[in-house]
């Protein structure tokens, strides 16, 4: 059964995301109006060290006010490579600079109500370069064992899904 987006029209918009409404003609031939929001890609990066510890950030999210442990993640510019956006807020936020990226999965965290595509890379090894310019975005950033990411994620220390489903694929990649 396939809905139908008969036409949309923006109803805001501002430099992050725009506000559509959609007239939608369900399999039935009734009609809805229903809101989406579209997204710029956001892209997603971490590092997996030899001692199989993964960088992470700690950090406060206002809108559901809590904390969590997150990797470091961001908008593409217009233009921008994604691997290149990732690469760049991984930098910015922890310091960090990865090595070679891999592409380890894409989501869509709410694709019932928006169009994002977050794209998640990892590394192998990574360079130090210096205090992160983006400290404001976290409170720490630490090396945690992988092999407590399971037990992060069912405790809800992870609250992200994008994340722990990042997580979670990277702890099966490197412990099996």
């Amino acid at each position: 059964m396939q809905w139908k987006n008969l036409r949309e029209r923006t109803v805001y918009e501002n430099p992050w995301f725009r506000v559509n409404l959609a007239d939608v003609e369900l399999p039935n031939g009734h009609h809805l109006d229903h809101y989406l929001i579209r997204l710029r890609p956001v892209a997603v990066a971490t590092v997996v060290n030899e001692a199989n510890e993964v960088l992470l950030l700690w950090r406060h999210r206002f809108i559901t006010d809590n904390w969590g442990w997150e990797l470091p993640a961001g908008v593409v510019e217009d233009g921008e490579n994604i691997a290149d956006a990732a690469a760049r807020e991984m930098e910015e936020e922890t310091g960090w600079r990865p090595g070679p990226l891999r592409h380890l999965l894409s989501v869509e965290p709410s694709n019932g109500l928006t169009d994002a595509r977050h794209h998640i890379y990892w590394a192998e090894d990574a360079d130090y370069v210096g205090p992160p310019e983006d400290a404001f975005e976290s409170d720490r950033r630490e090396w945690v064992p992988l092999k407590i990411v399971p037990d992060i994620v069912a405790s809800g220390e992870v609250p992200a899904a994008n994340m722990a489903a990042a997580l979670l694929l990277l702890h099966h990649i490197r412990l099996g």
